[in-house]
């Protein structure tokens, strides 16, 4: 028996499409066969350069699948069984550092991942962009079965990304559900999911920032929950910024979450921001170049400005929740995700790369 995997050979070079030998899983693993796995924008960002990484190899890191193989009674230790549903998590915390020690295991700072194995050496298939894994049972996260495995590939590492931003945003004392006026930069994956679970909790206004000409993605938006979606393109970022500021009576907006990963993104989140203002800021995940701010706008309106970063099973397990309480955005997020075979893998990043997809996924 083989599995076919998409082998990443190098920034700016196609995938290498291979066989490999599908192996009984080692001590500790479960094999699982994908269902859907996606690509996530750091992947992108690595397949540009942006973002080192080791090659010949499997990448990938939004692995969710059924599992085949694994030693039963290991498996049970971790409430899991053959033909259960998962989601693999790549992130592995060291346990001993001082952030781990303090319970934020999602920034440990000797973070090892999942899917670092070799293709060399048996099992091989330890990235997402394979038609079969190998995960460590510790970071597997069981999908609920009343949830779709598919639709939840959707927002698979996306939605634990936000989930993490407002989880850090509840530690330092804020509530996002009572926020009146959020602001959403970019619509991605993780600003299209970060606009729904705005408004999903209750927020009384939320909106979307955008570029380009892109239709479709503004009309996704509001359909996820965005009263209004600025186009910088079209209307100017000093007409944006000029606009957002008129929110609370003149002072500015309550919440900024970006999500776009353009560095030009930051100083407009400062400016519309009111005083005391919350900038969350996720979505700065590769070195895009730098970029001028007015630092003395941070002190005079006292903005409290959270990066971050990874995520935790913690916030897998939130995420899976938010959806197992909203049932009436399934039917939506099913739709959201565009699928490709393995071999398909050259056309599933030019698309990505390009846009045309609000999540680009693998299926079997």
């Amino acid at each position: 028996m083989k599995a076919k995997a998409a082998v990443f050979m190098g920034p700016e070079t196609p995938f290498d499409v291979r066989e490999f030998e599908i192996t009984p899983p080692p001590a500790g693993y479960a094999q699982m066969e994908l269902i859907a796995s996606g690509i996530c924008g750091t992947d992108v960002h690595m397949h540009k350069g942006k973002l080192a990484v080791g090659y010949p190899s499997i990448i990938g890191h939004e692995f969710v699948g059924k599992i085949t193989d694994m030693d039963e009674a290991e498996g049970a230790k971790f409430g899991l069984k053959k033909g259960d549903n998962v989601i693999a998590d790549i992130a592995v915390p060291c346990g001993e550092c001082i952030l781990c020690k303090a319970g934020d295991d999602a920034n440990c700072v000797n973070m090892k991942v999942t899917n670092g194995g070799s293709i060399e050496v048996a099992p091989y298939l330890y990235g997402g962009y394979s038609e079969v894994n190998y995960t460590p049972l510790t970071n597997l996260v069981k999908i609920p079965e009343d949830l779709n495995p598919t639709m939840v590939t959707t927002f698979a590492c996306p939605g634990p990304t936000a989930m993490h931003a407002f989880h850090l945003a509840a530690l330092a004392g804020v509530d996002v559900a009572k926020t009146k006026v959020a602001v959403v930069q970019g619509l991605g994956p993780v600003g299209c999911y970060a606009v729904m679970y705005l408004h999903a909790i209750g927020v009384e206004t939320v909106y979307a920032i955008t570029a380009g000409d892109n239709s479709p993605r503004e009309e996704l938006a509001v359909n996820l929950g965005a009263k209004e979606v600025f186009n910088l393109t079209k209307m100017g970022a000093e007409a944006v910024t000029k606009r957002l500021q008129q929110e609370n009576g003149g002072l500015g907006v309550d919440l900024c979450f970006e999500a776009s990963g353009s560095p030009k993104a930051v100083p407009q989140g400062i400016d519309i921001l009111r005083n005391r203002g919350v900038y969350l800021v996720p979505g700065q995940y590769s070195n895009s170049g730098g970029i001028e701010i007015q630092p003395q706008l941070i002190t005079f309106k006292a903005i409290h400005i959270i990066g971050s970063s990874q995520y935790s099973m913690f916030d897998v397990k939130n995420y899976l929740k938010f959806l197992q309480d909203h049932p009436e955005l399934h039917e939506t997020v099913l739709k959201l995700g565009n699928p490709y075979k393995v071999e398909e893998i050259n056309q599933a990043f030019e698309d990505a790369k390009a846009g045309n997809n609000i999540k680009t996924m693998l299926v079997k």
